[in-house]
């Protein structure tokens, strides 16, 4: 049942072949079996997701469910509130009472349409490494290989997907948070667009993070999607709720749309083992009946790695953060984290203006470029997920093929289109003009179609 999406679950609860409480004891019982394995959970709720199934099981036998997300289950990374279990970013600064248990409005909106959430995923010390190792909740393996990572930050959320503990996941994404361990871990990542999702306070660094989900199947994306957009007034900077069905259409066809395709966007070195799937997929959509460009190197991104503009940013937000602790919390937080902030503590105002000129002119340039194609794709990483613990050198970097996409507001999702010669899944990022969120579900549902089911991640010996 655990491998079931979340339209093929509420179907076995209207026919009465599964019951929300089994398929939430199931995905609890699996979580703890393999925490000490994969460590994918920084909390869980057992009574409250156990209440929350029962109540929907009730729903579903009086033919009264809330939506085609009763009685789901679904976990949120521990970037965000979620009601009945402690918010910690990652950080032994963050104690268990400091954020308030209540619902951050895309956790309130899944739990409204009848989710049962039943965990916190783990996930990197305030979000800050593509890797999820924190000193308050240590390494997150990844499902393929445990000596290599799960991806970060929301790397919790990524092993989650991929061994079935819930259909979706909450995660978040603030340089490629939610599509690196999508890549990595086999699932389906998606970053919308900004502020598309509404998000709280604690989610993240301004105008760098986005709220989105990872699931096994682009499905399960497109539901979340409908259900997390939906109107809430407490973000003042949300995209105004336009009643959007996310579900994408059924048959691939992708028959007149314009796609740019490119092996590195000029900007990353990707080896053959890692461009060869993301070429053949090209392909795939070029078979759906889309004219696929091969573009080289993308002309708006010239520069993007020399000017750091992702890093400065993000180190300013890092010192923002790690100011607003006293000496006694701030002597709790990692060296990693700590090392970043003191560098951009350092920075002079000019160098941070600078960079978010140059954010406006890559938003500029990219949004130009887009008028000439429908979506863009490319790789997700450069690279197989290093071992743990720690990150190469190499990869402290703001990642090179999805951080400009925060840097521009726009959509991005990962889907898995293959293997690395190491055995561990590649990734293929899809992006669109800000707002086109459903344009990529479209693109990715066909692919998905056209592709065929994409192998699921071994369990452990001994785990059901």
């Amino acid at each position: 049942m655990l491998d079931l999406d979340a339209a093929a679950l509420t179907a076995a609860y209207r026919d009465r072949r599964l019951s929300p409480v089994e398929v939430a004891g199931a995905v609890l019982d699996r979580a703890t079996a393999l925490q000490p394995a994969l460590n994918a959970f920084a909390a869980f709720d057992h009574d409250g997701a156990l209440a929350a199934a029962r109540q929907s099981e009730a729903r579903w036998r009086a033919g009264q469910p809330l939506g085609p997300l009763d009685g789901v289950p679904l976990s949120v990374k521990d970037l965000m509130t979620a009601a009945g279990m402690p918010t910690r970013l990652g950080s032994r600064a963050v104690g268990p009472d400091d954020l308030p248990r209540i619902d951050a409005p895309a956790v309130a909106r899944c739990r409204q349409a009848g989710a049962v959430i039943f965990g916190k995923t783990t996930t990197s010390e305030f979000g800050n490494l593509i890797v999820t190792q924190s000193q308050l909740h240590g390494i997150t393996r990844n499902p393929w290989n445990p000596d290599r990572t799960s991806g970060g930050s929301s790397g919790g959320a990524g092993v989650a997907a991929a061994m079935g503990l819930g259909p979706i996941a909450i995660a978040t994404d603030g340089g490629g948070s939610i599509r690196i361990p999508a890549a990595w871990n086999g699932v389906v990542g998606f970053k919308p667009s900004y502020k598309r999702v509404p998000t709280a306070a604690t989610e993240g660094f301004g105008r760098l993070s986005h709220v989105g989900p990872i699931a096994r199947r682009v499905a399960d994306i497109g539901l979340a999607m409908t259900v997390m957009t939906r109107s809430d007034g407490s973000d003042w900077q949300a995209a105004p709720a336009d009643g959007t069905d996310y579900m994408p259409p059924g048959e691939p066809d992708l028959t007149g749309l314009r796609i740019a395709y490119s092996r590195d966007l000029g900007i990353a070195p990707v080896p053959d083992d890692i461009a060869a799937p993301v070429a053949a997929a090209a392909r795939t959509l070029a078979g759906l009946g889309a004219e696929v460009s091969d573009v080289g190197a993308v002309p708006a991104l010239a520069g993007y790695v020399d000017s750091r503009l992702h890093s400065i940013q993000w180190m300013v937000n890092l010192a923002h953060r790690v100011q607003a602790y006293d000496d006694e919390r701030r002597a709790l937080i990692g060296p990693e984290v700590m090392e970043l902030a003191a560098i951009g503590a350092e920075l002079p105002l000019a160098a941070h203006v600078a960079a978010l000129d140059a954010r406006e002119r890559l938003g500029r340039a990219m949004h130009a470029f887009l008028t000439d194609y429908d979506v863009l794709v490319c790789p997700t990483f450069h690279a197989d997920p290093p071992p743990v613990p720690g990150l190469p050198v190499e990869l402290r970097e703001a990642p090179r093929l999805t951080s400009w996409c925060n840097q521009t507001l726009q959509p991005a999702i990962s889907l898995p289109c293959g293997f690395s010669a190491a055995g561990m899944p590649v990734g293929l990022q899809i992006v669109a003009r800000r707002y086109a969120d459903a344009r990529v579900l479209r693109v990715a549902a066909s692919f998905e179609a056209a592709r065929g089911p994409f192998p699921a991640a071994p369990l452990p010996a001994g785990v059901r």
